[in-house]
């Protein structure tokens, strides 16, 4: 026998396990789900609807974020602590990896989920807001209003996620609303950070690899610039970037490429050299590793 498709994403290897307690509660709340991709970068998109119910539905510290937004229904659907606060379509609630949270859905809704990775907000903070990843969390915020962010979200609900150049758009359209909510609805960390990085220091990192993307990069040379040994330079940087050294390098040459394949039409051998590959086919790897999707077939997706 088949099984729904919940139960398909519950039981997958590869689905991370705070994502499995979402489903398996939504699942338990007897909600259906309509539609479910995977968009590239550890980005999910969902679309649920609820018929109701008197029980209470609890979320307890699921390890991802998520921002949902409602589309259709939601009048009586409230927060236990806040009571007599209603959704409506177009109001977002944006949830992070360690809430817990009890919900009241008595009547029919439909609404969007979009599922990312604690390091998807904190990298952000890095290279849009110049801010080391723990200063920043992500605010836990009930029916807020964003016009522009929920017309991204109706038009994602309208669009079809079913083939390659339509899960680009999907993922490119869901990079901007992380982006919006990051610049609007993050919160400063109460929590002292110490143990990482100068300002300074971090900003001549993070100029020094994106100018020398094309060419090898080591720790030592990283640690040279900042007057720190190997050692302490991969500790402090983890610290300051919210991953290692390499991790880092990795993305900010994956974030060329598609910056390269979305705004020229370099041959693949070319935008490899720039990125500090040996040849289209290693960088072709990494590429399918983020995205799922070869470099070719993102460039005729935006063409597209």
């Amino acid at each position: 026998m088949t099984r729904d498709p919940v139960s398909r994403i519950i039981g997958a290897t590869d689905t991370p396990t705070g994502m499995k307690s979402v489903f398996d509660t939504l699942k338990t709340a007897e909600a259906t789900l309509e539609r479910f991709a995977w968009l590239g970068d550890e980005l999910a998109i969902a679309i649920w609807q609820r018929d109701g119910g008197n029980e209470e539905t609890a979320y307890q510290q699921p390890g991802h974020h998520t921002l949902s937004c409602y589309l259709d229904g939601g009048y009586q659907t409230e927060r236990a602590t806040q009571p007599g606060v209603f959704g409506a379509p177009h109001r977002l609630c944006a949830l992070p990896g360690d809430h817990d949270s009890r919900w009241r859905v008595p009547a029919p809704m439909r609404f969007m989920h979009i599922y990312f990775q604690p390091d998807h907000f904190t990298r952000r903070a890095v290279l849009e807001l110049d801010r080391e990843p723990r200063e920043l969390t992500l605010a836990d915020r009930t029916y807020f209003e964003d016009p522009r962010m929920a017309s991204v979200c109706e038009a994602l609900a309208r669009s079809d996620w079913e083939h390659e150049d339509t899960r680009l758009q999907a993922n490119e359209a869901v990079h901007g609303l992380l982006s919006t909510l990051l610049q609007t609805q993050s919160m400063r960390s109460t929590v002292h950070a110490k143990g990482g990085l100068p300002v300074a220091t971090r900003r001549l990192l993070r100029d020094y690899v994106d100018a020398h993307l094309d060419q090898p990069l080591t720790l030592g040379r990283l640690a040279q610039l900042a007057c720190l040994s190997e050692y302490h330079l991969a500790r402090m940087f983890s610290i300051s970037f919210g991953m290692p050294p390499h991790a880092w390098i990795t993305q900010r040459r994956i974030d060329l490429a598609r910056e390269l394949l979305r705004t020229t039409a370099l041959p693949l051998e070319q935008i490899a050299e720039r990125c500090g590959y040996a040849n289209p086919s290693h960088l072709s790897h990494r590429f399918r590793d983020l995205l799922k999707v070869s470099p070719g077939t993102f460039r005729q997706a935006l063409r597209a």
